[in-house]
């Protein structure tokens, strides 16, 4: 029995790295999956192996073992660490929100205000110090991988939305790469309003659905 559900968890784990391959996927979510089903294995062979509780102990290690490799995928390194450090620093008093995911990335929240008039992907002048200080944050640490994701409000349908949440994604792209940055290391998506944070059913919920997101992480390197 123990023999059957750990196949049965390495296959799972196999099919979850070899879907960790996928084109339309991120560094990020690439390293997460990978973590996530090489933990799995893992778990479910330590928890077989350690004696007792038969197929419930196999399927509990699994899922801690995922839980652990899924952090695994992306380490939060000094480097990481420094570079949240100073840009809370220069972003204090300017709205941007600066977090530690629990996938271990960096996030940067741009609310609209500073970032992108309405309707415009071209960067705003006090949106430019704040992506001057990133790339130099990115210079100093070449291991880590950029994905900005443009979102807009509801207002104008997809059709114009998709394109522009794109367009200010890709001009932040730009800027970064205009700055030293290996337009390589940067992924751009636009999810127009596919994903708000507030109601679009008033003025201050739709200024903030526009917003750029910017997250960094740094891939776990296999030995």
């Amino acid at each position: 029995m123990h023999t059957k559900l750990i196949r049965s968890t390495l296959c799972a784990s196999a099919v979850a790295i070899a879907f960790s391959g996928c084109a339309d996927m991120s560094a990020t979510q690439r390293g997460t999956a990978t973590g996530a089903g090489v933990g799995a294995g893992l778990g479910a062979i330590l928890g077989a192996s350690t004696g007792g509780g038969g197929g419930g102990r196999t399927t509990r290690g699994a899922l801690l073992g995922a839980a652990a490799g899924a952090v695994v995928g992306n380490v939060w390194s000094k480097r990481m660490e420094q570079q949240r450090q100073t840009m809370e620093q220069a972003t204090r008093g300017t709205g941007v929100q600066v977090s530690q995911t629990a996938d271990n990335r960096l996030k940067l929240e741009i609310p609209s205000d500073i970032s992108f008039d309405s309707g415009r992907a071209d960067i705003k002048s006090n949106f430019r110090p704040i992506l001057d200080r990133f790339a130099t944050t990115l210079n100093d640490n070449r291991a880590a991988f950029v994905t900005i994701i443009g979102h807009t409000d509801s207002t104008g349908g997809d059709a114009i939305n998709q394109p522009l949440s794109l367009d200010r994604a890709a001009s932040a792209r730009d800027y970064l790469a205009s700055h030293g940055v290996s337009a390589g290391r940067v992924t751009v998506e636009g999810r127009a309003a596919r994903e708000p944070v507030a109601s679009n059913d008033n003025p201050t919920g739709r200024a903030r659905n526009r917003r750029v997101e910017i997250y960094v992480n740094e891939p776990q390197q296999q030995g």
